[in-house]
Parts: C-alpha cells; structure tokens; sequence
C-alpha cells in the first residue's frame, strides 16, 4: 500500500511510460518514510497483470508482497549490523541472469548505507554496465556513507515526512477513530512506517513516551544522576538506537516551535515540558546534529552504546 509520496510515482511512473527509466535510483530521506514500500510498490506496477495497475490482487502482486517474486530480491542488514560483499555477490549473480517474465530483473538494497566498503565497490561494475533490463534501488537515511562513485551512476531521488493529514487519512481507512488517528500522526512526526507501529501496537507509544520522560527528567541533572541514569538503561541491541531516534524526533519539534512553525505540524499530543525552554535554536541544532554522529559512530565503530550515551548528556 503506498501512502503519500505522489510527486516521486508521478516522476517514475512517467520514466516508465516513457521507456526511459534508468537503472539505478537512490531513495533517500529519514528513516521510516515508506521508501522501501514505495520501491516494492514500483515493482508491482512494473509486474502487475490486472488492468489498474497496481492492481494488489493478481498473483505477481500478492508474491511481490510477500516477499517471494523471482524477479525481486531484497537486501538488508537484518539484525542491524553492516550488509558484507557475499550479499552484493548474490545481488549481482541474481541481476546476471535473464528475466523469466521478460520484465526487468530488480534488486532493493534496503540501508545501503550499512553496506561494507567492500559491497559497495562490488556493485560499481554492475552501476557501470547494467546487464539487460536490470533495477536497483537503493534505500538510505544517510546517503552521504555510499561512495561518490555510487552517488554518480544512480539518479537520487528524496523522500520527505508526509503531512499530517495524508498519515490521518491512511489510519482511518485502516479502521482507526479520528482522535487516535490524530494523535499517531501527531507523534510520528510524518514517519510512515512509526506511524504504522503505534497502530498496530498500541504499547510503542506508552514506550516512547518513558523513554522521552526518562531522558527530560535528567536533562538538566548534575553529572552523578545522568551517570546513574545510564548505568540503570539495558542498552543491548537497539535500545539506544530507540532512544536517540525518540530524542531526536523531540528536540526537532522544539526547534519548530523555537522558529515558530511549530503550531503549523499540530503537535498538540507532543509532550510538554519546560526543560529545554532555554535552548537556542542553535543549541538544539548542536545537539541534534550530536545525536547523529553517535548513531554514525555506533552504527560503524565499536563505540560503547552507555559511553556514548553518558557523552550526550554531558554535552545536551
């Protein structure tokens, strides 16, 4: 199902139309924006054997959503960790063979960014000299770790947070009451896929919502108390990553409301609090941009997750 996003189906869909679409593509944008869905969604149109294309309902589109359609293979980090070059080989060897249903033969990197040095390398040759009628899309919230030459053979096109309304519209057809679905677009801050979480489990919303009470209630504590803090966090897997992301998404709308657009995203269900009513705008830039080097550094070192959280509250 795609949501929202109809000036980037326009532009494709109109390549498609045309004969001209061209090999590779870079989806970037924030994490969550439905860039994979929107991916998966093209490779329906292109499949799809009913008349209103994406029709969801012949056998090509049912298999492409699960997953399962031979013309499609999927690449992702899986449990967070970086995609090595043994799967940009399977990519490839897959790309290398002919399409069973003369259509194009299409691969989704999904967190390109998370691919190796190595893996990245492994795709230029194919970037270089596409085989036959072959697709690539690759997925980012950090375009800027893919090498130049990448970001040179593929064409980028940018995903942004979807408006309120079209994320309210989207819950109501699901079955969602108004109310509910207005405070779900309201804290997923135009996030799709977030958006999707608290609907289906109702439980991710009371979690961000300790995890932001948590972190506001230390944010201007002495060092012993912040210590203390991390010290009593089981950070394992991506629970900081789940911190940083709420932490983040908070001191945005702050810097919204700081530049006076905030009442404009209707963040009423936003929580309120008066502890960063003292930030600047370039202090909440400062740490914003704080928080993505750490994640940058726990994504790719072996930076500890409480030695980089203890660094964050020092300096926020």
């Amino acid at each position: 199902m795609l949501v929202g996003h109809q000036k980037q189906w326009d532009f494709l869909k109109n390549k498609l139309d045309l004969n001209n679409l061209s090999h590779a593509y870079i989806f970037s944008g924030e994490n969550q924006l439905g860039k994979k869905t929107f991916a998966k969604e093209f490779v329906k149109l292109i499949n799809c054997q009913g008349k209103d294309k994406p029709c969801q309902k012949c056998i090509n589109c049912q298999m492409i959503e699960k997953n399962n359609f031979p013309e499609l293979m999927i690449l992702s980090s899986e449990d967070s960790g970086e995609i090595p070059i043994a799967k940009a080989r399977e990519a490839l060897n897959f790309l290398s063979y002919k399409s069973y249903y003369g259509s194009f033969k299409t691969v989704i990197v999904d967190d390109a960014d998370k691919m190796n040095s190595e893996a990245q390398s492994c795709f230029l040759k194919t970037l270089e000299e596409p085989k036959g009628k072959t697709l690539l899309f690759l997925i980012s919230s950090k375009p800027e770790i893919l090498l130049s030459t990448i970001h040179s053979r593929c064409q980028n096109i940018k995903f942004f947070p979807l408006k309120q309304e079209v994320l309210v519209n989207s819950l109501l057809e699901q079955g969602a009451d108004k109310k509910k679905a207005e405070m779900i677009s309201s804290l997923s801050s135009g996030s799709f896929g977030l958006a999707q979480e608290m609907f289906s489990n109702p439980e991710k919303i009371k979690e961000q919502e300790d995890i932001l009470h948590g972190i506001l209630k230390i944010v201007n504590a002495d060092l012993s108390e912040k210590f203390k803090y991390v010290k009593s966090l089981e950070l394992e897997g991506n629970k900081l990553r789940k911190i940083l992301e709420v932490l983040q998404r908070y001191l945005r709308y702050q810097l919204f409301v700081k530049s006076g657009i905030g009442e404009t995203r209707d963040q009423k269900y936003m929580i309120k609090s008066t502890v960063l009513d003292d930030y600047t705008v370039e202090k909440l830039k400062k740490a914003i941009k704080l928080i993505e080097d750490i994640n940058f550094q726990i994504l790719f070192t072996n930076a500890s997750p409480k030695l980089a959280l203890e660094v964050l509250l020092m300096e926020i």
